[in-house]
């Protein structure tokens, strides 16, 4: 029979020990999956703003490209050698297929070539000007550059339509962050539970029921146990503490103890406060509040219980 009870015992005890380490294994992946959607969240900014980056480049490296074959064309039309701009534009072609590593890419190195190459248009500027003096065909110079000056507007819409589509994109992946940052903040929050109104009289006597004779009510002592959450953070929280009579007003009185809080972005009057040590236990909390000589109004009166930003819990009492 001893045997019996002593295996019993033991395999209790195996399931008790698979079931806390199940606990604890939850705990710990959901603590992991938190920290890779912050992870996350930091890669985003960091590709977002370097992919803004590699967008601009390569609308000016493009823009580049196509001053390039115009020049060349026009060298080449006014009889002049374009050898070494064919050899810049294969430069510029390799720069724009190496900006694709995002990863790699240098934002300051590409800028120094960029304005390598800006140097160079001018001075192959200075060249065609030259080159159509000698040739005697001004009026083609017009068109040229109107071409130009289209394909630069072109470019430029381009580049602010791409811009503002990943600019949307980016901030919908923050939208989903920040819902999902919310959703876990919510999940985290304390809750009061078993919430018990008792009445004291003059003589400390406690009293339940939830309805209590004005005449013999001194005190009111509002007792709560707050429920175990692995997501709470263990640590020292303020609990504020609301009683409103049956008009809807807080009881309070800012000179023993009472005072204002922020709750949904609005400044708020509490009855009482006191600061606990949270241990995620289950543990109890009490109030002890009295009026100070005055009596409780009769009729039904609001328990509202407050912690970190969240309504944890509410109750209530009457008095006749």
């Amino acid at each position: 029979m001893e045997q019996r009870t002593e295996k019993r015992n033991s395999s209790r005890n195996i399931l008790l020990v698979a079931l806390l380490a199940l606990a604890a294994l939850n705990v710990l992946l959901l603590y992991f999956w938190i920290q890779e959607k912050e992870n996350n969240k930091t890669k985003d900014a960091t590709i977002a703003a370097k992919t803004e980056e590699v967008l601009v480049t390569k609308m000016k490296l493009d823009s580049i490209s196509a001053q390039l074959d115009a020049k060349i064309a026009e060298i080449q039309q006014l009889g002049g050698s374009v050898d070494s701009l064919l050899k810049v534009k294969e430069q510029v072609e390799a720069d724009k297929m190496r900006i694709r590593d995002v990863q790699n890419f240098d934002a300051r190195k590409y800028q120094q070539k960029i304005a390598q190459y800006q140097t160079l248009l001018a001075a192959k500027d200075e060249e065609i000007a030259r080159l159509r003096e000698e040739n005697g065909i001004l009026n083609e110079e017009n068109q040229t550059l109107s071409a130009q000056n289209n394909s630069l507007r072109q470019d430029r819409q381009i580049l602010v339509d791409t811009v503002a589509s990943y600019a949307s994109k980016t901030r919908a992946v923050q939208a989903q962050n920040r819902e999902l940052s919310d959703k876990v903040t919510v999940a985290a929050a304390l809750h009061a539970d078993d919430i018990v109104v008792t009445a004291l009289n003059e003589r400390g006597k406690e009293k339940d029921g939830g309805t209590y004779k004005a005449k013999r009510l001194d005190k009111v002592k509002v007792s709560f146990r707050l429920s175990q959450n692995p997501l709470t953070e263990k640590n020292a929280k303020d609990i504020y503490l609301r009683i409103l009579d049956p008009a809807g007003a807080v009881i309070s009185d800012m000179a023993t103890g009472s005072g204002e809080f922020t709750y949904a972005n609005k400044d708020m009057i509490y009855t009482a406060m006191q600061r606990i040590d949270y241990d995620n236990t289950g543990q109890q909390v009490s109030f002890v509040y009295g009026r100070g000589g005055q009596r409780f109004n009769e009729g039904r009166h609001i328990i509202e219980i407050y912690s970190e930003g969240f309504r944890i819990g509410q109750g209530e009492f009457t008095v006749k």
